[in-house]
């Protein structure tokens, strides 16, 4: 008898111990679990209506397209003005490793800033401010900061919303955490908006998203409205910390109207020799004026709409590439250098002009003279910069 007691008694408190076990694991996994870690959630949440790529509507804008967006310059309706006035920039870090592409939302972009993260794999910042106001963009694989892009980040009025995954964050010239604590953007004053400190559901990871299964580092997606919902929530709008619009610090670049020719028909470079998977090449198309973007060979295209990405206007600037030496393992961590000066190409009108790039330090605006010292005007609409290490070769 007592051996039965026994035995009924163990039974009956392993029964015990996996029902607790399995109550706090479900508890862990759906309530407090770290975003990563979430079931992934269906993007939109029963839009009225919903675009082709899944993307939600959110105004009407086929009215005249009359307003200049301060950015690139490019025509947008009075309403979509109207939207983008309340806000401030996104800049989001998309990974470009090859197995990341096709990205989504990069065709939406006003402005993208494209440099090496480590290892020859270059990182994309995609600028969302005009041409993202009339449906909510998917925008990813999101990834982590680095030091140079918040350099360029600091020129759109000191503040801008900087969306990332982490960063780097060794001691030393390339802790790009550091910075943003030391530049202000951390905290609920600032404008960092950093998944580790705001999660699900605002990102979530999808590892089906291209058909197959990807490693986690590929799988970080949020939207526009999403980030800029963010924002807003935490008082960051149209206005800076201090009281001031952004605007009241941005400096604008020069517009010029279109005007095509064809003498620059094609552009091609690496961005470090024997990594063909980063190639770029351009090829310009007179009809419309723009140039087309091929990455590793292949047209690169916008996953949610099947667009190739394009640009009115690609700019390659040349700057100095060293390593940071901070004890990073592998040493991969760099360093670019984005204040003083350098030599600048600035495609456009399928001509090329070639000059130089300055900007005075982080918080000055990057502007691009020819050679006879006079600021280059861009073409009204989308921007590509491409940063090269200096003595990098081009064909076009």
């Amino acid at each position: 008898m007592n051996r039965k007691k026994l035995v009924f008694s163990i039974i009956a408190f392993f029964g015990l111990y996996l029902f607790s076990t399995g109550i706090s694991y479900a508890i862990f996994t759906y309530l407090v679990a770290p975003p990563m870690l979430r079931p992934v959630e269906e993007v939109g949440e029963a839009p009225e209506e919903v675009l082709p790529g899944g993307m939600r509507k959110l105004l009407d804008a086929t009215g005249p397209k009359t307003e200049a967006c301060p950015l690139n310059g490019q025509k947008f309706t009075k309403a979509e003005k109207k939207a983008w006035e309340k806000r401030r920039p996104l800049l989001v870090m998309i990974e470009n490793h090859q197995e990341s592409r096709p990205q989504s939302g990069l065709s939406f972009a006003d402005i993208t800033y494209e440099a090496v993260a480590e290892g020859g794999i270059t990182r994309l910042m995609a600028i969302y401010y005009c041409d993202a106001q009339a449906q909510e963009v998917i925008v990813g694989p999101i990834r982590s900061a680095r030091t140079y892009f918040l350099d360029w980040a600091s020129e759109y009025g000191g503040y801008p919303l900087y969306v990332h995954v982490g960063g780097a964050n060794t001691p030393g010239p390339a802790n790009a955490l550091g910075q943003i604590e030391e530049y202000g953007w951390g905290g609920i004053e600032g404008n960092d908006i950093n998944q580790f400190s705001v999660g699900f559901p605002t990102f979530w990871r999808d590892y089906e998203r291209l058909g197959h299964t990807v490693a986690t580092e590929h799988t970080m997606y949020s939207t526009t409205e999403r980030l800029w919902a963010v924002a807003k929530e935490r008082g960051w709008t149209a206005e800076s910390p201090d009281g001031d619009d952004w605007t009241d610090s941005f400096v604008s670049w020069k517009f010029e109207e279109s005007a095509g020719d064809d003498e620059t028909a094609g552009i091609a470079y690496s961005f470090w020799e024997d990594y063909g998977d980063y190639a770029v090449r351009w090829e310009y198309d007179k009809a419309t004026n723009e140039y087309k973007r091929f990455n590793g060979g292949q047209p690169h295209k916008d996953l949610d709409n099947d667009q190739q990405l394009t640009a009115k206007n690609v700019i390659v600037i040349f700057t100095k590439e060293s390593t940071a030496n901070d004890g990073y393992p592998g040493d991969i961590h760099l360093l670019y250098g984005t204040t003083g000066e350098g030599e600048a190409l600035v495609f456009k009108n399928g001509k090329a002009v070639e000059g130089t790039w300055e900007k005075d330090s982080r918080l000055g605006r990057m502007k691009i003279f020819d050679e006879k010292g006079k600021e280059i005007g861009f073409v009204e609409g989308k921007i590509w910069i491409s940063n090269l290490p200096a003595g990098a070769k081009l064909d076009y």
